[in-house]
């Protein structure tokens, strides 16, 4: 007997794949936090001193390249923070970092949107930053690029309205991509289908009603993103 609900069930959360029809179905997305020496520098904080940390986002809070989304509710502060994306074709816990790029599918451009009035008030009252972080249209990422080669080191950039705001490389990612499925798989079980956001270089801001943002890292992939009027 098949299962029957007493409302149908939401959509699957997924993003494209570069060159193919199919897509890739996502089931979580784990953030990595503070994950460059220049960001945490200027959010305040010593990178010299510091594990990596995560905080999740809901599936459903994917947009696709090209799309416009809404200024969001109960904010005065929408920043963007440009990121290199990982997709796992395989899971596992306690993921050896030596095989961990073998969990790998591909790679993307994201950005993690947040609500940074709200991110400082719930550090602040040491409160979740969920509020922050995990609100809808806050999960922007581009196709996924199969690849042969993992990208260690390559420009990462975010413009808005043409004017460049963060340039990095991602060879300055402190915790780079085989460490942070390591560090993620001791805690909890990986599976296919999750997204990991491996962290923004300097030069957050705020962005504004109308403003159109680009995005890429090179070698991956480019991201475009609007806010509506």
């Amino acid at each position: 007997m098949s299962d029957v609900y007493i409302f149908p069930p939401p959509p699957r959360p997924a993003v494209k794949i570069e060159g193919d029809n199919r897509l890739f179905a996502v089931r979580r997305i784990f953030c990595v936090g503070r994950n460059y020496a220049d960001h945490a520098r200027e959010m305040g904080h010593d990178p010299d001193r510091e594990l990596p940390f995560f905080f999740c986002k809901p599936a459903d809070a994917l947009v696709a390249d090209g799309s416009t989304i809404p200024y969001p509710p109960q904010t005065k502060d929408l920043q963007h923070e440009v990121e290199l994306v990982v997709a796992l074709r395989q899971g596992g816990a306690d993921i050896a970092r030596e095989n961990a790029l073998e969990h790998v599918f591909g790679y993307g451009v994201g950005i993690d949107f947040t609500r940074r009035d709200l991110q400082q008030e719930a550090k602040d009252k040491k409160r979740p930053w969920d509020w922050g972080k995990g609100f809808d249209h806050s999960a922007p990422c581009s196709a996924i690029r199969q690849m042969t080669r993992h990208p260690s080191s390559g420009r990462i950039t975010l413009a808005v309205n043409g004017q460049m705001r963060q340039e990095g490389d991602l060879a300055q990612m402190i915790w780079p991509v085989a460490d942070v499925i390591a560090f993620i798989s001791a805690s909890m079980r990986l599976r296919a289908g999750d997204l990991i956001y491996t962290g923004t270089p300097a030069g957050v801001g705020p962005v504004s009603r109308g403003d159109v943002l680009s995005a890429e890292v090179a070698g991956v992939g480019n991201l475009t993103i609007t806010i509506a009027t």
